[in-house]
């Protein structure tokens, strides 16, 4: 009951400060107060089995802050590596991704130059024992906490390799992601930066990249990649809009419930460069941060935004301090873009308890003008200014994909080749996809067609209205020609196959630096980015500018 006690006692000190000056919200408060401590109570004195107190507060939490919104959360003692490594980039570890595959948990790329690499640790190793302790039967978040910890400690990795067991020791380092981690030419004159995350050297890096392809490459053209980049801090995406234009530009303005929390952000430092062409590539991953910069860029008329509309998370959240090394992000205000807009999608505000957020209603969507003029809209993420439509895999390679066939192949592949021809110069040739072909040939694996799907629909309304029998014979023949063929499609497929497995060929070679490389030969988002890059009028046809 000692634990029982000091909750009641926190709720019930907590309660007394925090009282409001409006007696309406101060009873409410009291009262639910009250009221959660009694079920805390009733349920710790008669439940069949002891609760843990920690995993239901945890929970209780969840489930409380889960109703704001999903990025007001809660990070225990416990999470804090987590909260490090989505703030700094930086965590205490091995360095390498790793994911459950069926039972098991794999690694699926070690970071060059960090300690699984050192240690020798490849894609394909399957992960059985840390230290002695069975990985089996746990999840990849469980075994990520296991190979977690102090830099600087040394334990045992067991993994099984090729049908072969490999124990050796690893030691622990800081584990730094840098958040830059690729920049290079495509061509002669256009640069390339890809921005991963916006944490504590985002700004530097992106500055030191777009300076090394000036210097050293005679850039003279700017594509910046912020597909999949989910944000970070707010200040690194203001440097990195402040490269760009003119010292004094509103960058972006944050407006919370009370005055404190509203500020305005400006380009304070002198720009890198106010002239060089300049293309932001955006999806539907590009959240926060990256929205910051896409859509100041482009209210600000100095970049052409590419791809597809971005995620639409106009929220700020700020970092808070708990008690017992806790910690807490709480979405404290909206941002708004030069023109007045805030990209949010989704309305948390306005909804009942439990249910899902919704998009803002079309009827309060707003029109915004960018510097040159051009219309914006708020409340739909960043739209681009040129779209890119990407063709969707088809079910077969989805299903390569998702059954690892592709990842196994080149896991194959590696153990049998040492060396492969540089990134940008490796490619998929007939022999070595002849050789996929003999492979997934050999694995277990089914899929079904989008069209045998519709005519499995099409049967089932035509027996519910009795017209199946006598169509029969004409449906089966129909349905007949829709069912896959595993050698037919591997042959249909195979620009889109042979792209996946040289991608991951060569990052078991060249790391993530090697497969950005790689996939920027054939990469459509980059392709139209060149195009406008490379039509002078069209880029200042799209941005409005007038000569």
């Amino acid at each position: 009951m000692k634990h029982l006690i000091a909750l009641l006692l926190v709720i019930t000190v907590s309660a007394q400060s925090l009282r409001a000056q409006d007696p309406e919200y101060d009873f409410e408060l009291l009262k639910n107060l009250e009221l959660f401590e009694e079920v805390y109570k009733k349920v710790d004195i008669n439940y069949v089995d002891e609760p843990s107190p920690g995993a239901l507060m945890k929970a209780a939490i969840d489930a409380m802050l889960l109703e704001l919104d999903p990025y007001t959360v809660y990070f225990p003692e416990s999470e804090i590596e987590d909260y490090k490594l989505m703030s700094t980039g930086q965590y205490g570890g091995i360095g390498a991704i790793i994911r459950q595959v069926n039972e098991q948990v794999i690694i699926v790329e070690p970071h060059k130059g960090y300690p699984a690499d050192k240690a020798g640790f490849i894609a394909g190793d399957v992960i059985l024992e840390i230290d002695g302790k069975s990985c089996e039967g746990l999840s990849s978040s469980e075994v990520s906490e296991m190979l977690k910890g102090k830099p600087g400690s040394t334990f045992q990795l067991t993994v099984e390799r090729n049908g072969d067991q490999l124990i050796k020791p690893i030691t622990r380092e800081e584990i730094k992601l840098g958040p830059v981690p690729f920049y290079g030419m495509v061509n002669d004159d256009v640069g390339y930066i890809k921005l991963n995350s916006f944490t504590q050297t985002a700004g530097l890096d992106v500055l030191k990249g777009f300076k090394d392809l000036k210097k050293s490459n005679s850039m003279n053209k700017c594509i910046l990649d912020l597909r999949g980049n989910g944000g970070g801090l707010l200040i690194e995406a203001v440097k990195i809009v402040n490269m760009f234009v003119p010292k004094g530009s509103d960058v972006v303005a944050i407006k919370g419930r009370t005055g404190e929390e509203n500020r305005e952000y400006k380009a304070l430092l002198k720009p890198e460069d106010l002239s060089i062409p300049l293309v932001v590539v955006v999806d539907g991953g590009s959240a926060s941060a990256s929205e910051i910069v896409s859509g100041a860029l482009q209210d600000l008329d100095r970049a052409v935004i590419v791809g597809e509309t971005s995620f639409g998370k106009g929220l700020v959240q700020r970092p808070l301090d708990l008690k017992y090394n806790a910690k807490m992000k709480v979405t404290i205000a909206k941002y708004y873009t030069p023109s007045g807009r805030c990209i949010q999608k989704l309305d948390y505000s306005n909804r009942e308890v439990g249910s899902s957020a919704t998009a803002v209603s079309e009827e309060y969507i707003k029109k915004f003008k960018t510097k040159n003029g051009r219309e914006v809209i708020d409340g739909r993420g960043v739209e681009p200014d040129v779209k890119v439509d990407l063709p969707e895999y088809s079910r077969l390679t989805a299903t390569l994909v998702v059954n690892n066939i592709i990842f196994d192949f080149a896991t194959q592949y590696f153990l049998n080749n040492e060396s492969i021809a540089p990134a940008t110069e490796f490619t998929v040739d007939d022999a070595l996809y002849t050789d996929f072909v003999e492979f997934a040939l050999k694995q277990d694996f089914e899929y079904t067609t989008a069209s045998g799907d519709m005519m499995e629909l099409l049967k089932e309304t035509a027996e519910k209205e009795s017209y199946y029998q006598d169509a029969q014979s004409e449906y089966d023949a129909l349905f007949a020609k829709f069912q896959p063929s595993k050698e037919d499609d591997l042959e249909k497929f195979k620009p889109e196959i042979k792209e996946l497995i040289g991608l991951e060929i060569v990052g078991r070679y060249y790391y993530e630096e090697g497969r950005i490389a790689y996939s920027l030969v054939n990469d459509k988002y980059i392709e139209e980015a060149v195009k406008i890059l490379n039509d002078n009028a069209r880029y200042k046809s799209i941005l409005n500018i007038q000569d």
